[in-house]
């Protein structure tokens, strides 16, 4: 039963790692995208990768082609 009780709290510890969702975000204009967006791929020098929600944390919206 330890075992088990183990095995939950870990898969709990980690769970929101496991659904983080990686962005192309442009610190410029304040857009982000998905990593395969045209845009994302033209972007080279004012573009990082971040989770989604510390995008939208910086003020960040979604790319009106790809949803970001």
């Amino acid at each position: 039963m330890k075992k088990y009780f183990a095995l939950i709290i870990c898969f709990a510890m980690f769970l929101p790692v496991c659904f983080a969702e990686t962005v192309v975000y442009n610190t410029k204009t304040h857009k982000y995208h998905k990593p395969g967006c045209t845009w994302a791929v033209k972007c080279t020098s004012n573009c990082i990768k971040i989770d989604k929600k510390d995008a939208k944390n910086k003020g960040g919206v979604p790319c009106k082609v790809c949803g970001g």
